[in-house]
């Protein structure tokens, strides 16, 4: 501690002998080497030795550089003045004991002249250093810049300080391999564009570049270390119109042609005042380009914070500065060329001859670095829109008015639709639906620009529903983020979802779900006429204007749209089917994808179309036939487990189902179906499986002779009856309203096992009852119509109808969900778990169209006459009846019911008078 306390004693003495001046002056400046000699003299030799080896350094040290000009000499001196006075011997010796380059004397000059730019440079350069050693990340709210922190660029030992640049430079290189432009929406990070991938090589390039920088002049990490930081932000448009506007590439594609400048214009035979005055010049030209690239950095990372505009840099004047060091550049060639031409020709040639090579390698890269920037702002442009897209979404996501329309909009998630149909049907099996990928007719559609409408056209039971969900499934693995999906699955047994209103509603909603800034085209008209837009006489008008205005969006991505089953749509499909023909040739970025039966009413229309191309299911039999087989081997495997058949039993039924399939799926699935019904006993299987005839109807009228001969014939035939007439499905709470139960029947475990004997004809999921397949109902309705409607469909209506008006008059009262407050949103109403109107709802919804279905002869004349069934419903019940709907969110159906009711008694006086 006493040596070293004496030997900074010592310095603070030498110092003071030496006299010290202004860091800016240029004249005046004392010899160094007659204050390192003088120094070596005062120490006494047990400091000597405490300073080991390093004298003779210093001595060598002092030749090297004791031609240097005043005001460097001066800075210097003024430098050690105040270091020593801080107690910083040490650091002293390690820069006296490095040869500093003329790069560190500019930085540090530099930092004596702009120490606010410095002092924020370095701010930022610990700011990065300090978030890769805690390996913390800034959250999506903060900035960069918000608390104050340590200076961990050293300030007076150049070694240090350079190790640290060069952490840094590794650090920027490191976030280059990071190819993804990203931005944080609601909280999250959202990843836009993987651009730099997307230029060959431009990672490798920073790489190379900035390695070789600084391979063989370790000094130049001072500039180079704010390089590699910048380089990443190219991703960021902003950056790269900042970097071409300010000049950060010209800079920066010269920077190894002015880190050579230090050995080639400063030569070892060059005479000492010569050099002297080169030497400044040098400096003078480093301490711009210092400054130049500081302030690039800056300007790029601060405009990614709050505080870009602080007021304590200006940023103006990029092109001067620019200019300033070109013409730098010129002048100390200039200069370089004059001073010692007369001297050494060889020299001068050798060493011109070699920055022009570098002046030229500059030009390659800077090149190079164009070409990476207008190709990234190529890629940035796209990122660019999917950002504003992303905007989009975040203002609407938030926008609590589009929720209400998103809800207003959907009838049903089309999404569930298609999860409810593969679990309903056991699963989709990719080996059933592979086989049109490689289809000519679907690979043309698929890429052929000309071909714009995909018809895919076959019998009941061939596998188009899974076959279209097999393609949903696989064009969205490929097209990604990329485009747009939306489909829809006509079910004419449900009438949410089997008109062309619901199909136009369906596509619309998940549009508007994967891109909300199409909500603006429905918010144009919702916002007039709310929640009527979707469910008056105008409905199809409205909604196929608005698909029309969302497709032409010139920000829509490319679109696919996909409708299933057209034949199943019951309610206008003539409109549904213009439409489809004149929009699919309308918009280059929009596909089609239909599905239905042969039907020539559908074929009269799809003819017309002028860019589809056909896909007939029967003649692509044997890729059918393979699916189905495919299909069958699954599904036998599957029994033999469940049953636990031998070999023989298996083979025996996989030959049966392989030599009578007929190409059908459906008709596998419904003798597989009856096979793993618990009462057949392994025993009975082939015996079973015999009585099966091929064919869906030969199998649909052996289903219902064994329904007729069973003990619960009328009780299954009521239900079928009911089933096959209903508007959409119904549950179990609302069937058992619609029919007489036995005795035997009076709970939901007796219920479903009375639907379990239907099962070849109906599905029971989550509570609700459907047909197993639409082709099971028109069998139904058209072949067995004597068996389930003995007096007649109307009779089964008007059943349903006035069992409808009993069930109502039981449940509905006031505040039937004892909400308590009469004036609570209806957004803040929760359904109760015991929901009172669980058996009523259907009832609710539909009594009317029963009563009219029924009243096609005037049938109801009694019940719609003063004092008949309707008119005491309604004086007992309206207003509850009304509160129910209200609950059920489908108040506007009660609108339409009450219409349909006023336009009947109309027309009905009109014919009694």
């Amino acid at each position: 501690m006493t040596n070293d306390s004496s030997v900074k004693e010592r310095l603070k003495r030498l110092v003071r002998g030496s006299g010290r001046e202004d860091g800016s002056s240029k004249n005046g400046a004392v010899s160094s080497s007659a204050t390192l000699s003088q120094a070596n003299f005062v120490l006494r030799p047990l400091e000597q030795a405490a300073l080991s080896s390093r004298a003779t350094t210093l001595v060598h040290a002092d030749t090297a550089t004791r031609n240097a000009s005043n005001s460097n000499r001066a800075r210097t001196t003024g430098e050690i003045s105040q270091r020593v006075a801080g107690g910083q011997a040490a650091d002293i010796t390690e820069d006296l004991a490095t040869d500093r380059s003329l790069w560190d004397r500019a930085y540090d000059t530099l930092k004596d002249e702009k120490h606010v730019l410095i002092a924020e440079y370095e701010d930022l350069l610990s700011r990065v250093l300090i978030r890769a050693q805690t390996n913390t990340l800034p959250t999506p709210n903060e900035t960069e810049d918000v608390d104050e922190v340590t200076n961990q660029i050293s300030q007076h030992n150049v070694i240090a300080r350079r190790e640290k640049l060069k952490e840094i430079i590794e650090l920027g290189l490191k976030r280059m391999e990071d190819k993804k432009v990203s931005a944080t929406l609601l909280g999250h990070e959202i990843v836009l564009q993987d651009v730099v991938a997307n230029v060959a090589g431009a990672v490798e390039w920073a790489e190379d570049y900035i390695k070789d920088a600084i391979k063989d002049l370790p000094y130049a990490s001072i500039v180079m270390a704010g390089v590699s930081l910048v380089l990443p932000l190219l991703k960021n448009p902003t950056a790269v119109e900042a970097a071409n506007q300010g000049g950060f590439n010209y800079v920066t594609s010269q920077m190894r042609y002015y880190v050579k400048m230090e050995s080639l214009l400063l030569p070892e035979e060059m005479k000492l005042d010569l050099k002297a005055d080169l030497t400044e010049r040098l400096v003078d030209l480093y301490e711009l380009i210092i400054d130049f690239q500081v302030r690039s950095v800056i300007r790029f990372y601060r405009s990614r914070t709050k505080n870009f505009l602080r007021g304590t840099i200006n940023y103006d004047g990029w092109d001067k500065n620019l200019q300033d060091i070109k013409d730098g550049d010129k002048e100390l060639v200039l200069k370089f060329e004059i001073a010692i031409s007369g001297t050494n020709l060889d020299l001068v040639s050798k060493n011109l001859q070699e920055l022009k090579r570098l002046a030229r390698e500059a030009d390659a890269s800077r090149k190079a670095l164009n070409d990476l920037l207008v190709k990234v702002q190529e890629h940035v442009e796209i990122s660019r829109g999917q950002l504003a897209v992303l905007q989009n979404i975040d203002q609407h996501i938030t926008d609590p008015q589009n929720q209400i329309c998103l809800q207003n909009l959907r009838t049903t998630d089309p999404r569930d639709d298609k999860t409810r149909i593969q679990q309903t049907k056991g699963g989709l099996l990719q080996d059933s639906y592979r086989w049109v990928l490689e289809n000519a007719e679907f690979q043309r559609w698929r890429y052929n620009e000309h071909s714009r409408l995909l018809w895919i056209k076959g019998d009941p039971g061939k596998g188009k529903t899974m076959l279209l969900c097999g393609i949903i499934d696989e064009l969205r693995k490929s097209i990604g983020n990329t485009g747009l999906l939306s489909f829809f699955f006509c079910q004419a047994t449900d009438s949410r979802i089997n008109s062309a209103t619901a199909v136009m509603r369906g596509l619309m909603y998940l549009l508007a779900e994967n891109q909300p800034s199409l909500l603006s085209h429905i918010r144009k008209k919702y916002d007039h006429a709310g929640s009527e837009l979707f469910k008056d006489a105008n409905a199809w008008v409205a909604l196929s204007e608005i698909l029309t205005t969302m497709l032409e969006d010139l920000n829509l991505q490319s679109t696919w749209l996909i409708i299933d089953a057209l034949d199943e749509c019951v309610t206008d499909l003539p409109n549904l089917l213009n439409f489809i023909v004149h929009n699919s040739s309308a918009y280059l970025h929009v596909k089609w994808i239909v599905s239905s039966r042969n039907w020539p009413d559908i074929e009269d229309f799809l003819d017309t179309a002028t860019r589809k191309v056909r896909l007939q299911l029967e003649l692509n039999a044997k890729s059918i036939s393979a699916a189905v087989h495919t299909y069958i081997l699954l599904k036998v495997k599957q029994l033999a487990e469940q049953k636990k058949y031998g070999d023989d039993t298996r083979i025996a039924v996989q030959h049966h189902l392989l030599s009578n399939a007929n190409d059908t799926f459906l008709w596998v699935a419904l003798v597989c179906q009856e096979l793993a019904r618990p009462e057949v006993r392994r025993r009975h299987t082939l015996a079973k499986l015999r009585a099966f005839p091929p064919g869906l109807d030969h199998l649909y009228r052996r289903m219902m002779n064994q329904i007729c001969d069973s003990e619960d014939a009328e009780l299954c035939k009521r239900i079928l009856a009911v089933v096959s007439i209903v508007y959409r499905p119904v549950t179990l709470d609302e069937l058992a309203c619609f029919i007489n139960m036995s005795d035997g029947v009076f709970d939901d475990e007796s219920l479903t096992e009375i639907i379990g004997l239907c099962g070849s004809f109906l599905t029971l999921r989550e509570r609700t009852i459907s047909f197993v397949h639409q082709s099971a109902k028109d069998f139904l309705v058209e072949q067995a119509s004597k068996e389930i409607f003995p007096s007649g469909i109307e009779d089964v209506h008007y059943t349903i109808f006035s069992r409808s008006l009993q069930v109502m008059s039981r449940t509905l009262r006031r505040d039937v969900y004892s909400l308590g407050a009469p004036g609570i949103s209806i957004d803040q109403v929760k359904q109760p778990d015991l929901d009172p109107l669980a058996a009523a709802r259907y009832s609710c919804l539909y009594w009317v169209d029963h009563l009219l279905d029924y009243n096609t002869r005037g049938n109801a004349n009694n019940d719609l006459k003063d004092g008949g069934s309707v008119d005491k419903f309604l004086c007992q019940y309206y207003l509850y009846w009304l509160e129910a709907l209200s609950l059920i969110r489908s108040l506007s159906n009660g609108v339409v019911m009450v219409r349909k009711l006023e336009n009947w008694l109309q027309v009905a006086r009109h014919l009694h008078l």
